[in-house]
């Protein structure tokens, strides 16, 4: 688990809201925090929802659509990091010679984000350049030598160590003698360090509310789709009593963990798909290895060394290892859909709509979603002059309809309700009427 990127567009808005109205940063945070705390009692609700009621809204069919949007969307996301930078992936229109011109000369566009990436060591280079892509093809190539000469053990252990091979590469390497690992972050840290090393005071801001909302909402079909992946490449089936126990106690910790990481001054935590890649690719499925990890990860944010040389690899190698492991849930999402009968209209008339709209504003969100640094300009719902309230449930619904895993989970979800299920075969053939399409009294040779 781990901080939801679903949840940064909401507060950001709402913290330059509260700014703009006066009041201080740190006490604008620390509202967002209490907010995200009352709002996160929606995903305990979902939690205790009978088996039943799950396993009837999320039935394989929609499983399979929600974990395969999934892989899609995260896919894109990996490269993002490939090339460079989720930021600087995102501001790259700003480079185009239609609006170069005008950037950092106090038109509407503005230079800050810009489209170079800042967060590979002191090297500022464009998102996808040479240097950054060859570093992450470092990281895949390696995971290929590994599979092909590698003993069982390096098989198993083949995601840390292509990671630390791109990580090898990119200290070994430099830029103009600049290099591509900031090892100061290393030097600044402390040895020991701990979360409470500031306060925020807790509150409530009301206009996030809906918008926070639909964020849990989001964030609960996610977690769906990430377990019934985990059940997927674990070799377990993704229906009955396990399966929807399993949904609800995800739900639950989703929902605790939000809470306790809103107490922590964090925001609100969510399943991370990437680990179903590892499952894939190590076959290691074991509780106790969860368990071993989640002991090593507070250990590692205690020791604040350790936690300076995570922070410290370049986001493109980073990049070249989650982008292998987030298609690997895709994989997963495609490998469900070979449990389902894809003869059926039904099936495949659901599947069709419902990827058609969410493959679709995954691969393009602006439709529905204002550009990164441009609030308000998705001609969708403009809003630049509604109410402050208005705004949130206007930035509410245009995260619902850009993620892609959401509405088309959701859409799935519909028509898997009201549309009846295909009719026997035998019952259509015996309600053919041969006569009626001119077929009485034709035999095959004459």
């Amino acid at each position: 688990m781990g901080t939801s990127f679903t949840f940064l567009p909401i507060f950001e808005i709402a913290i330059r809201q509260m700014k703009a109205d006066g009041i201080a940063g740190e006490d604008a945070y620390g509202k967002m925090l209490g907010t995200s705390m009352a709002c996160a009692i929606l995903e305990i609700a979902f939690s205790l929802c009978p088996g039943r009621v799950i396993k009837k809204i999320f039935p394989p069919l929609v499983s399979a659509i929600t974990v395969t949007l999934l892989g899609v969307a995260l896919t894109g996301t990996g490269m993002k990091y490939w090339g460079g930078g989720v930021v600087c992936a995102e501001m790259i229109w700003k480079e185009h010679s239609q609006v170069v011109d005008s950037v950092g000369f106090g038109q509407p566009v503005s230079n800050v984000p810009g489209a170079t990436c800042t967060g590979n060591g002191k090297v500022v280079l464009p998102y996808g350049s040479t240097e950054y892509i060859g570093l992450g093809f470092s990281v895949l190539a390696f995971l290929v030598v590994i599979e092909l000469f590698g003993s069982t053990f390096m098989k198993n252990s083949n995601v840390i160590l292509a990671l630390l091979f791109g990580y090898m590469i990119a200290g070994l390497s430099n830029y103009d003698d600049l290099p591509y690992v900031d090892t100061q972050k290393i030097a600044d840290a402390p040895v020991v360090d701990f979360l409470w090393t500031q306060w925020f005071g807790i509150g409530f801001y009301g206009p996030a509310v809906v918008p926070m909302l639909i964020a849990y909402v989001v964030t609960t079909v996610e977690t769906i789709g990430d377990v019934t992946a985990t059940h997927e490449v674990s070799e377990l089936v993704t229906n009955g009593k396990e399966y929807t126990q399993r949904i609800q106690g995800s739900l639950m910790a989703d929902a605790v963990c939000s809470i306790l990481a809103s107490l922590f001054t964090s925001m609100p935590n969510t399943t991370f798909s990437q680990n179903n890649g590892v499952i894939a690719i190590t076959k290691c499925a074991s509780r106790r290895a969860g368990l071993a990890t989640g002991f090593w990860l507070i250990l590692m944010g205690v020791l604040a060394k350790i936690a300076g040389i995570i922070t410290s690899i370049p986001d493109c190698v980073l990049g070249g290892m989650t982008i292998f492991l987030f298609c690997n849930v895709l994989v997963s999402g495609i490998s469900l859909f070979g449990d389902l009968n894809m003869k059926s209209r039904r099936v495949r008339f659901i599947s069709a709509l419902s990827l058609c709209v969410g493959v679709g504003v995954t691969v393009w969100p602006f439709a529905f979603q204002d550009m990164r640094g441009s609030s308000y300009t998705a001609a969708f719902w403009e809003c630049g002059d509604c109410t402050e309230s208005m705004k949130g449930v206007r930035n509410g619904v245009s995260i619902f309809l850009s993620t892609g895993y959401c509405i088309g989970s959701v859409l799935a979800i519909l028509l898997n309700a009201i549309l009846p299920e295909d009719p026997d075969e035998n019952t259509v053939e015996g309600e053919i009427h041969w006569s009626a399409i001119g077929a009485k009294y034709l035999y095959w040779g004459h």
